[in-house]
């Protein structure tokens, strides 16, 4: 009886390891996206100098895949974890510490690198804990990440709100999730690598893992587009103030939250295949009320209905790029992520040439192929 509680709380707390390191992602990934206009009017960017900010952490995340996946193969997925964890929360800080945009742009790097090693790690984790689960769970995993946006969106409006600088808020991020990131590596069960044929780590997605690829690398541009640009198009085309900019991304992160939480039975119910086509022509409708809406309130529901369409894609494409191991999943993140690659600068540079209002419109185009690659994705049942 003595033991009991000991290994009680053993257990809890490696249940709790895993959600709390994609919540974990999710506020890195959160905070940085709310505090893009502060960053951006403190060094007085234009929208064509933001896109190559956003660019770098695209080369970083998309560059960082092919050493993701040794990693991952050498070291283990919950070693791989661990480091790229403390090279998230290190990074952070350096984000407002820097002095112009040639720093900016190396810490972009620097963070795309560590936020694309963590993301295949947790991913490889989730992958191996479904199959022993023998049951979907990675739509559930993806909601956690949620909850990391949703609070770090909540977070960032109110500290931008009430005045405070970013390099306070995310000090404020390291300083906080340093111990929990330590204790989830230490909770995490010892994993072996991944042993891997020839000790080839990383191959490019060929077959039917290339329309996997293609559904990530247009979810990603959606994704990554309301990310960054969302804020600063809430500011500039509707006058949102600071505090408010951040809501449309808020809205946009809590309704991916209750879809994907809801995910793994649609999935269940309806395959994979039908519930990532209906969502990604929801999430084209939701753009369409987002860029048309002349007032704040609605735009934020047009946001907040794409979180719901484009909710299930990268649950749904990495679970199934997983169940043919690491290798085969850092493969597609590097398809998926090339869309995190190219996609905000590419929304910057068309905002600078047509403006923002024009460029988002392709993000509710993107969400057309999503569903139309989707639809003929056997891989994804």
């Amino acid at each position: 009886m003595q033991l009991a509680f000991p290994v009680l709380s053993i257990s809890r707390m490696r249940q709790a390891a895993l959600p709390l390191l994609f919540i974990l992602l999710g506020i890195v990934y959160a905070s940085w996206a709310s505090r893009i206009p502060a960053v951006r009017d403190a060094l007085q960017l234009d929208p064509a100098e933001l896109s190559l900010v956003l660019l770098c952490a695209g080369i970083g995340a998309v560059g960082s895949f092919p050493l993701a996946a040794w990693m991952t193969g050498h070291f283990g997925a919950r070693h791989s974890a661990g480091y790229a964890g403390v090279g998230l929360l290190v990074t952070m800080p350096c984000l407002a510490l820097a002095p112009n945009i040639a720093w900016l742009m190396l810490a972009m790097t620097i963070l795309g690198i560590c936020s694309g090693c963590f993301d295949v790690a947790i991913n490889a984790l989730g992958a191996t804990a479904e199959k022993i689960a023998g049951r979907s769970i990675m739509s559930l995993l993806h909601a956690w990440f949620c909850v990391g946006t949703l609070s770090g969106a909540l977070f960032g409006s109110a500290l931008a709100g009430i005045g405070m600088s970013p390099l306070a808020h995310f000090s404020i991020l390291t300083a906080t999730f340093a111990l929990p990131l330590w204790l989830c590596y230490q909770t995490l069960p010892p994993d072996r690598p991944e042993p891997v044929s020839g000790k080839k780590y990383f191959s490019v997605p060929h077959g039917p893992l290339i329309v996997l690829g293609v559904i990530g690398f247009c979810g990603a541009i959606v994704e990554g587009s309301i990310a960054d640009w969302s804020g600063v198009y809430m500011k500039d085309w509707l006058q949102a103030t600071d505090g408010t900019a951040p809501l449309a991304f808020a809205a946009f992160a809590a309704m991916m939250l209750l879809t994907r939480l809801i995910g793994d039975r649609l999935k269940e119910r309806f395959n994979a295949r039908k519930v990532v086509t209906a969502g990604a022509l929801i999430a084209g409708v939701g753009m369409l009320i987002a860029l048309v809406a002349d007032n704040i309130p609605l735009s934020i529901v047009g946001f907040a209905l794409t979180g719901v369409g484009v909710a299930t894609v990268f649950p749904f494409v990495f679970s199934a790029a997983g169940r043919h191991g690491s290798t085969a999943l850092a493969g597609v993140a590097t398809l998926s992520y090339g869309g995190g690659l190219i996609g905000p600068p590419m929304i910057g540079f068309l905002a600078h040439g047509f403006g923002l209002h024009a460029a988002l419109a392709l993000v509710g185009v993107l969400c057309l192929a999503v569903a139309l690659a989707a639809s003929q994705a056997k891989w994804l049942e």
